[in-house]
């Protein structure tokens, strides 16, 4: 039996999407174009796939069974080829495509295109949003180089890499009429607040703390980035809790002042993950120890000590 090896990709993106006009989407093709190829793959393999539900399609056990057999064998191909290929990241040219999470975007792109600009300028990044969860990062269908941030329940063909602890501290305004060098629980409880929304499953990281720790905080105003936060403190006596290479950052701008948080409020790690399939990438593979490296000097700067 003759078997049309371009229909794979097709399950596998229908596989994450749920979706035919999403999935035609992340492929580049046409709706009609993928729903005659999702047709043409219910004939080879003699079953539905897939069957419309009221908030998407439903793989059948069939979809599943296949997806993962299609998934390993593409890595395997993708590993033969690209283990016999060099990397020269002085001379290498390619599109890196990635989704960071707004902390990984403000504290380390920066600092990777910085890198990259000297050691290997032929290479590219494009940013695609971290979303609510990993699942809408293209990350699991492999379309997305890599994923930066908190990971939370990965898939199975979703490699995940801890590169760093990320702890909190407090930022004021430089006069600020109640608060000096450091805050009291007190008034951390009195002050009102700046809060930075993180991505979907994430919201609940601060708040849990502060209360395993019977810290209270009255919410003034509620932003969706980092970048939000200077303005508004600098021109209220309100308070943002941030993590600590943040208020790194955030500590040159001489309106503003940095105080250690009133209490241990822990740490929240930060990860890398990536497709299963760009394992033994050569390129991927010099990419993913370049990160790993920075996010180390940043979790570990030499005056540190």
């Amino acid at each position: 039996m003759k078997y049309d090896l371009n229909l794979l990709p097709v399950l596998l993106v229908m596989m994450e999407e749920r979706n035919v006009t999403r999935a035609a989407e992340r492929l580049g093709i046409t709706q009609p174009a993928l729903s005659n190829a999702l047709n043409r793959l219910r004939e080879t393999l003699n079953d539905p796939l897939f069957i419309r539900e009221r908030y998407g399609m439903r793989p059948t056990p069939m979809a599943e069974e296949m997806a993962g057999v299609v998934g390993a064998a593409l890595a395997s191909i993708d590993k033969v080829i690209l283990g016999q290929q060099d990397f020269n990241p002085q001379h290498a040219t390619r599109l890196f495509t990635l989704a960071p999470n707004s902390y990984v975007e403000f504290v380390m792109m920066p600092v990777i295109v910085a890198r990259l600009r000297e050691s290997a300028p032929g290479i590219r990044i494009r940013l695609t949003p971290f979303g609510n969860d990993v699942t809408e990062t293209g990350v699991i269908s492999g379309n997305t180089d890599m994923v930066l941030g908190r990971i939370v329940e990965p898939p199975d063909n979703l490699v995940v890499q801890h590169l760093m602890d990320e702890g909190l501290a407090c930022v004021v305004r430089a006069d600020h009429p109640r608060v000096g060098d450091t805050l009291t629980a007190e008034q951390y409880e009195q002050l009102r607040h700046v809060n930075v929304l993180p991505p979907g499953r994430m919201r609940a990281g601060l708040h849990q703390a502060l209360e395993q720790r019977g810290l209270r905080r009255q919410v003034a105003v509620s932003v969706t980035h980092f970048l939000a936060v200077p303005e508004m403190i600098a021109v209220t006596d309100y308070c943002a809790t941030l993590p600590r290479l943040i208020c790194q950052h955030l500590s040159r701008d001489a309106r503003l002042r940095i105080v250690p948080a009133p209490v241990d409020l822990g740490t929240f790690p930060v990860e890398m993950g990536w497709h299963a399939r760009y394992r033994d990438d050569p390129a991927h593979r010099w990419f993913r120890a370049l990160v790993t490296e920075i996010a180390q000097s940043l979790s570990h700067p030499p005056d540190s000590h």
